[in-house]
């Protein structure tokens, strides 16, 4: 059930023309005939001589599978997918070209729920043949319910957007009463990539996926408040929560279409892409992974500075988003720990090796079972208790969306086959809940992964106390996975403590020292003891994917316990690993914003800062990670870092330093930064005009004049003259804000300008007024209503019928009573009157008037994504996109329409803390608006209307105070159609960027 997008005209990109014809042909024969006989389909396989294929079940006993798993007395429950493609209850409000879903509501969580035709099944062998005799359904009636977990004395549903509980305490297959609500805010907008997967981990924790094209914020229900911000995510990743204690986290982040989650024999977990050159990801706990980021949206984390790719694989057809590590026993041995992916798309199960590499993985296809059935579409594939491959046939034309939205969709349909070994007798093992603890225990150690991982379930399950000794003794002396087992099982008992976990981080076995370090973290403090034994491992551990660990783990420590691991990971020198060094930086960036003090001495240890991996990679990125903030209190710890390093050091700071501001215009930097900087010797001609060296000025000027000079610098040197304000550049600054053809420099120009008192500037931007774009109109009405001299030639200007008085929006009006000048507001008054803002009838009446409009149809999200570009985001970021003067809206509870137009109508009815509108005056004179982006104990960062940043030194202000306004304009939906009105609210409500 893995989204396609436009199947054909992705794989002609892709895949090359030959392929996609071939496989279009394919889908095309699947479109037009019926589904073959399920005995026929069952010969339709081509696979390796040492296994065969048996079908299990098939329609109408199910149809739609998605996803199988067995419960502890062996019998096999499925979910039937069978409400997809669209939730059942809901309105579709609009549908970009990704084809992810606007509804007009959020469903309500059972038994209140809008009935669905998705179902949970159960399926029993009664008398151990092979086949499945006896039927049941659990529960029915659900919508988008995609998989389920037994535990914990009953069944976890993923039903998006929620977690459900149904109690089942007598196991009678009846819930006990309506099921419980643990999480909610998952989001359904693709059904071909909600949260997915959920299983029980071998620490306990339930773990799922969720996939590419879906936005979640997640709430503990009954713990977290309704009216603040849950966890929120956009796009694929992996997610645990805590039946216990209700702790809900994100465990790593990207990847591809994650539907499927894999956890193998040590624990390390996998999900599958649908894109080409791999067969998927693995996923580190605390990662950041490659992920679609224009289609999908960024990381979670700004200074991330990096990211994992998927597993190294030859260029491969698309979409194997499924697998198993196969690890069940009874297969012929030479597939023990071999891939087996589904290709939904390509009718095929690949065999694939993978192997390590460094601290990750890369695979290679061995082999294939392949279907000349063009209607066979595995989506799934597990171990069962027998230690065969179970394979979930969701049997159907195609699941790619094109089909699916026309309604061509198969739901009487579905198969469930098992793969095995050839002529293998099915074992009988029996009701596992009904064995002793001491009898679970011994399977600990049986070959097939499944019946451990039920066996540490049901451990879990009971926390039987009389587990721990012998589980104890188990870990001091197996080694390999039965140690590691034995650990998992004392974490699920309750036996996990400070003794136990110091004798684990000694273990010879290093998955045990792994998982150690691994629990350790969930609690994200350890005591004195712990701490200094990680210290040690850091510095001594023998074992890459340990290391991986104790990184992963230090990003969630305290920072003095974090950062001592640090310090021995990068003794380590794996600075050639695939994810070491980036998950060292993560560690780092953890603590960079809550202990810079702690930080910056970890740079200034002589040892740490000369290793080869600090060099190669953690210099750059913590200059980088303190520059990219812009804040002056992050660019004197900028200047502390070059003050401390050593001259080895130097190079590769400046280098993270020059990476923060590609691409874009410096702020004014402080004078201890641009000291600091020019005594390194690599001071650049900006640094060397801050400088104030006798020839720099003469060489900025030249190099600005000089129309080959590179667009980047010359923006750099416009801010320098701006901020050290050399008289000499105004008739070059002038000329450039005039020069329509080069918009960035005009911007540059006018800001630079801005920091000037002379009589020239006035005369000369009212001269050019008229040429200005209307981007750029702005800033010259900023820049003339900034002092009371250019402020009265402006009004002059517009009274004698030379600029239009409607070009000023009201901002700009209202800012010219800040100067207190007679003649200032006598003009005011003679050209817009003594009111310029909105009665409150006239407010009530718009929001109502507002609200019929959106009542009366749908509008179209591209073109209100037009509407807000040319406006709204001047102000507002939306997914990534956009200014930022008003707040960022891609986290806002964008669906409350009647909010939206209270704030939208009447801006300053109710202002968000922090862009409240402050009214600056200095003492030269000039007169600023705008909200305080930044301070510190020197300067001030007003960010105005125009999303521009203007530096105020705090010895030059006069008068600061909060005018009670917002920045925001009214009547901005006023010259707007009504149509125009419902596009733009469609584009505001949808829950992913569009691309046109």
């Amino acid at each position: 059930m893995k989204r396609s997008g436009k199947f054909v005209v992705w794989l002609n990109v892709v895949m090359g023309l030959g392929l996609a014809l071939r496989v279009a042909a394919a889908a095309g024969d699947a479109v037009d005939r019926p589904p073959s006989n399920p005995k026929v389909a069952e010969q339709s396989f081509k696979l390796p001589d040492d296994l065969e294929i048996k079908q299990v079940l098939v329609e109408p006993t199910i149809s739609q599978p998605l996803h199988i798993s067995f419960d502890e007395r062996g019998r096999l429950w499925l979910v039937e997918y069978r409400q997809y493609p669209e939730p059942a209850g809901l309105k579709i409000v609009s549908r970009d070209n990704y084809w992810r879903n606007i509804y007009d509501k959020v469903p309500p969580a059972p038994p209140n729920h809008f009935p669905g035709a998705d179902r949970i099944s159960i399926h029993e062998d009664t008398d151990g043949d092979g086949t499945y005799e006896k039927h049941k359904v659990f529960v029915e009636g659900l919508s988008l319910v995609t998989s389920v977990a037994r535990g914990r004395g009953g069944v976890w549903v993923l039903n998006p957007p929620y977690l459900l509980f149904y109690p089942d305490a007598n196991s009678d297959d009846v819930p006990d009463g309506d099921p419980v609500v643990h999480l909610s805010g998952f989001g359904i907008e693709d059904s071909h990539s909600v949260t997915n997967s959920l299983r029980f981990g071998p620490d306990g924790w339930l773990y799922a996926a969720q996939g590419s094209t879906v936005t979640a914020n997640v709430r503990r229900v009954g713990l977290d408040s309704p009216d603040k911000p849950g966890v929120q995510s956009q796009g694929q990743l992996l997610w645990r929560y805590h039946p216990e204690s209700r702790r809900f986290e994100i465990f790593a982040e990207g990847g591809g279409n994650a539907f499927g989650l894999e956890i193998d024999t040590k624990g390390r977990m996998f999900s599958g892409h649908n894109g080409g050159d791999t067969r998927g990801f693995h996923y580190v706990q605390g990662a950041y992974l490659q992920k679609g980021f224009n289609k999908h949206g960024p990381l979670s984390n700004p200074y991330a500075f990096g990211y994992f790719p998927a597993l190294k694989h030859d260029r491969v057809p698309r979409f194997t988003h499924e697998f198993v590590i196969y690890a069940g026993g009874s297969l012929p041995e030479k597939y023990a720990g071999r891939m087996f992916a589904v290709a939904t798309l390509l009718n095929y199960v690949s065999i694939t090796e993978i192997k390590p590499r460094g601290s990750t993985f890369e695979t290679k296809d061995l082999d294939f079972i392949k279907s000349s059935d063009v209607w066979f579409r595995p989506v799934d594939i597990t171990v069962g208790p027998d230690g065969s491959l179970y394979i979930a046939d969701w049997c159907d034309r195609q699941t790619s969306h094109l089909r699916n939205s026309e309604g061509e969709i198969d739901k009487l349909t579905g198969r469930v086959y098992r793969l095995q070994a050839k002529n293998i007798k099915q074992p009988q093992r029996g009701d596992l809940a009904k064995k002793s603890t001491n009898e679970l225990i011994a399977l600990l150690q049986d070959e097939n992964i499944w019946v451990r991982q039920t066996v540490l379930r049901l451990l879990g399950d009971r926390r039987d106390p009389a587990a721990v000794a012998p589980l104890r003794k188990l870990l001091a002396e197996q080694n390999g996975q039965a140690a590691l087992e034995s650990l998992w099982a004392l974490d699920q008992s309750g036996g996990f403590d400070t003794p136990t976990a110091l004798a684990a981080l000694g273990h010879s076995d290093p998955f045990v020292r792994l998982w150690a370090v691994r629990l350790l973290g969930d609690e994200r403090q350890v005591d004195s003891s712990i701490a200094a034994k990680l210290a040690d491992l850091a510095r001594s551990e023998p074992h890459v994917e340990v290391r991986a660990q104790l990184a992963c783990t230090a990003k969630r420590l305290p920072t003095v316990p974090a950062l001592n691991i640090v310090r021995g990971l990068a003794a380590q020198a794996d600075t050639d690993d695939p994810q070491l060094p980036l998950l060292i930086w993560w560690a780092i960036e953890a603590h960079c914003a809550g202990s810079p003090d702690a930080v910056l001495a970890l740079f200034a240890d002589a040892e740490f800062s000369s290793q080869v991996l600090t060099r190669n990679h953690l210099l750059s990125r913590v200059m980088q990670r303190y520059a990219s903030t812009g804040k002056r209190v992050d660019l004197l710890l900028c200047a502390k870092l070059l003050k401390q390093a050593s001259p080895e050091a130097v190079s590769e700071l400046v280098n993270g330093f020059e990476a923060a501001y590609r691409g874009r215009t410096p702020t004014s930097l402080p004078k201890e930064l641009v000291v600091a900087l020019g005594k390194t010797g690599k001071a650049g001609l900006a640094l060397r005009v801050r400088l104030d060296e006798p020839a720099a000025l003469d060489e900025a000027l030249v190099a600005l004049a000089n129309k080959k000079t590179k667009p980047e610098v010359s923006e750099e040197l416009i801010a320098v003259l701006g901020e050290v304000r050399t008289q000499r550049a105004i008739p070059l600054l002038l000329d450039l804000a005039a020069d329509a053809k080069q918009p960035k420099l005009q911007r540059a120009a006018l800001a630079a300008l801005g920091n000037f008192n002379d009589e020239r500037i006035p005369a000369g931007l009212i001269k050019a007024y008229a040429a200005f774009p209307p981007e750029i109109q702005p800033l010259a009405q900023n820049l003339l209503t900034s002092r009371a001299t250019s402020a009265l030639a402006l009004l002059a200007a517009i009274e004698a019928g030379s600029i239009d008085a409607a070009s000023l929006p009201m901002p700009i009006v209202k800012k010219l009573a800040l100067h207190r000048d007679a003649k200032i507001d006598a003009a005011v008054e003679r050209l817009w009157g003594k009111t310029i803002t909105q009665a409150a009838a006239l407010v009530k009446s718009e929001r109502e008037r507002l609200t019929k409009v959106l009542e009366m149809g749908n509008g179209s999200p591209y073109d209100g994504k037009k509407l807000f570009t040319a406006s709204c985001a001047k102000c507002h970021t939306l997914f990534s996109q956009g200014g930022q003067i008003g707040p960022d809206l891609t986290a806002y509870n964008r669906e409350q329409i009647e909010n939206m137009l209270r704030h939208i109508v009447d801006p300053n009815a109710e202002i968000r803390e922090g862009f409240e509108t402050f009214a600056v005056t200095t003492n030269d004179g000039r007169a600023l608006t705008g909200f305080l982006a930044d301070q510190d104990a020197q300067v001030i960062v007003l960010r105005g209307f125009n999303g521009e940043n203007t530096n105020i030194p705090r010895a030059e202000i006069d008068e600061m105070r909060n005018t009670g306004t917002s920045l925001m304009p009214e009547g901005l939906l006023k010259d707007l159609t009504d149509q125009q009105v419902r596009d733009l609210f469609a584009y505001i409500r949808s829950t992913q960027p569009l691309n046109n």
